[in-house]
Parts: C-alpha cells; sequence; structure tokens
C-alpha cells in the first residue's frame, strides 16, 4: 500500500511555491512542499505543521486539487496535493536548497520530482483555459 505524502500547492497570483530537496532520494530535484501524515492528524494538519517546519510560513488550506500514485526506487507514494496560500512568516529554508515562486505557465522548466509532473501540468492547462477564457460555462471573458 503507498505511503500518503501531502503536498501544498501554495498560490500567490499565478505563482506557485517550488522548492528544491538538499538530502535524500530526490536531491535536487523540484517539488511542492509537504512531507508525510503522522499518526492522528489530518491532511490540513499535517500540511500546516510541515510547512511551519520546513519553510517557517503559515498557510490556510484549501481543498484537495490532485492525487498521483508514484513509484520510487525507494518507495511507494500516494501524493495528495491541496490548493494554499500563505498566511504569514517569511520563508526560511530549512530542509530545502532553494524555493522560487514560479508562474504556472513555467512551472514544467523545472526539474520536477515524478510525482510533482502531472500536478504540474494540471495546473498549467487550468491556467491556459482561463486565459483563453473558455470555462466549465463555455463562454469567453
Amino acid at each position: 500500500m503507498p505511503l500518503p505524502v501531502i503536498a501544498a500547492i501554495i498560490q500567490r497570483g499565478d505563482e506557485v511555491l517550488l522548492c528544491q530537496r538538499r538530502d535524500g532520494a530526490l536531491a535536487g530535484k523540484w517539488e511542492f512542499p509537504g512531507g508525510k501524515l503522522e499518526n492522528g492528524e489530518t491532511p490540513e494538519e499535517c500540511l500546516v505543521r510541515e510547512i511551519e517546519e520546513e519553510l517557517g510560513i503559515q498557510i490556510e488550506v484549501d481543498h484537495i486539487y490532485q492525487a498521483v500514485h508514484a513509484q520510487y526506487d525507494h518507495g511507494d507514494f500516494l501524493v495528495i496535493a491541496y490548493l494554499a496560500r500563505q498566511t504569514g512568516g517569511e520563508i526560511t529554508l530549512r530542509v530545502h536548497s532553494a524555493c522560487a515562486w514560479v508562474p504556472v505557465a513555467q512551472l514544467e522548466q523545472y526539474d520536477l520530482a515524478d510525482a510533482n509532473v502531472p500536478i504540474a501540468k494540471s495546473l498549467k492547462e487550468e491556467c491556459q483555459s482561463a486565459r483563453t477564457g473558455v470555462g466549465a460555462d463555455g463562454g469567453t471573458d
């Protein structure tokens, strides 16, 4: 059974926060920040805790955006990505080597961890359809 990992798509306008892994099997790869659930914790509580621990900022968690099953040499994971926004604090890198606010249209230019690629593609497609004005109502802006 895959290990659940909770990730935050922290949005600021049309940009999202990507962080670069410093250590471990995915060192050097870019990802949406987050981490593993602890016993008795909801996914939302996990994200608030992990982002505070890893980046020193406070976030408000919205809804699940997408779940991606990923198999790596070091394990089998279910990455559950939530939309979120920063509500306080200044970013301090504690476990990452870098971070960047990246325009959604440029996400795929980063060397993303495999599980993050489908999430980035979905975000980009949504952004492009919003820009062309073709939305749920089929109309234009």
